[in-house]
């Protein structure tokens, strides 16, 4: 059960806490930096912001030994460039001047077709992408992800501030990927040719251009031989990061040890799902979490401990589960990144708060 991680991060002023458009000096100064190479970074959307990729990892201390190496190469690419990274769902702050476009056919084309979407596209997410035998396999796990993405994005909503503002939400980052046509909870699909037929049928509206957008929590790779999870914020902390690639891991070797089982898919209503996936980006662990299974709202820990039941035989397995249950553990006593970031703000102001971002980005 291979396994691999994206994440994007902020270039910002480290006096201001400002987006910085700096991606492309960036991305030229990691070629001086000898620990990461340049095909693992890469360029994002808006050019105030770069994404790194691990390379395949089998294990969860490989992708935080790459993750500690790649933000610190990363990081000190920033500063050469006068800058640093920000590992946060969202852009805290913004300062006075337009943010550029990066300069590619595919994301002019996006701001073409939707500037002002574009230009709020603020907002940073981690991608796991976990391997699958096939698209099939593939998309029976999607299937059974669904009931338990809002919990995850809950768990690592890093994301509450927007234009020196606390949004009231948790993972603010969601609200606004959700304003693009194709977004959200991955539909349930009766299998693979269910899932291509109805892509394509997607893309025959015209409306979006390629498989690049749609922009669902889950969803299959079009590049490699993985689902792609994408319910998380970028995490201000290494640790957290690499603990929800735990989980993630865990969630898609359950849904394939259940589908060959064949245990029965939950049969849930898309309009629970939806207002359990709401919920949990306006609260994230900070009151209660909608059970989709029950149909009602629970206090977060004990939805949180039902996702940890629910996975606990595979994290055995897989040899992740003290790492995961003392990461989840911490989580919940510590408080998830957004509840950081409120911390920081509400002790120091934008000071602190950009300050807790540049040092726990890079940290380790």
């Amino acid at each position: 059960m291979t396994l691999g991680v994206e994440e994007e991060y902020l270039l910002i002023d480290p006096a201001t806490g400002f987006p910085v458009p700096e991606a492309e000096r960036t991305r030229a100064a990691i070629g001086g930096v000898p620990t990461a190479g340049g095909d693992e970074v890469q360029l994002e959307l808006l050019q105030v912001q770069v994404e790194i990729a691990t390379p395949v990892c089998v294990g969860l201390e490989e992708v935080a030994d790459h993750l500690k190496r790649l933000r610190g190469s990363l990081d000190e690419a920033a500063r050469s460039a006068g800058c640093r990274i920000a590992a946060s769902g969202s852009a805290p702050f913004l300062g006075p001047d337009p943010v550029p476009v990066t300069d590619r056919p595919r994301y002019r084309m996006l701001s073409r077709e939707a500037r002002q979407l574009v230009d709020e596209q603020l907002i940073n997410g981690m991608h796991c992408h976990v391997a699958v035998p096939d698209r099939a396999a593939g998309v029976a796990v999607l299937n059974r992800l669904r009931p338990w993405l809002p919990v995850l994005g809950a768990m690592g909503a890093n994301s509450p501030m927007w234009e020196g503002q606390d949004t009231g939400f948790a993972d603010w980052r969601t609200v606004v990927f959700d304003r693009w046509p194709v977004s959200g909870l991955p539909p349930r699909f009766a299998d693979a040719e269910d899932y291509e037929r109805r892509v394509d049928a997607l893309l025959a509206t015209g409306v979006i251009t390629d498989r690049g957008q749609l922009y669902w929590r889950a969803r299959l790779s079009e590049n490699y031989p993985t689902v792609e999870v994408r319910a998380l914020d970028t995490q201000l902390e290494v640790e957290d990061a690499v603990v929800f690639a735990g989980i993630s891991r865990a969630l898609v070797t359950t849904a394939l040890e259940e589908e060959k089982a064949d245990v029965p898919v939950p049969d849930l209503p898309d309009e629970l799902l939806r207002i359990a996936d709401w919920h949990a980006a306006r609260h994230g662990l900070g009151g209660t979490l909608v059970d989709p299974f029950a149909g009602r709202s629970r206090p977060a820990a004990d939805v949180v401990g039902q996702l940890l039941e629910h996975i606990g035989p595979a994290l055995a397995r897989l040899g992740d589960e003290g790492r995961v249950t003392s990461g989840v553990e911490r989580i919940l006593n510590e408080g998830t990144g957004a509840e950081r970031q409120r911390r920081a703000m509400r002790e120091g102001g934008p000071e602190a708060l950009t300050r807790l971002l540049v040092e726990r980005t890079a940290a380790g």
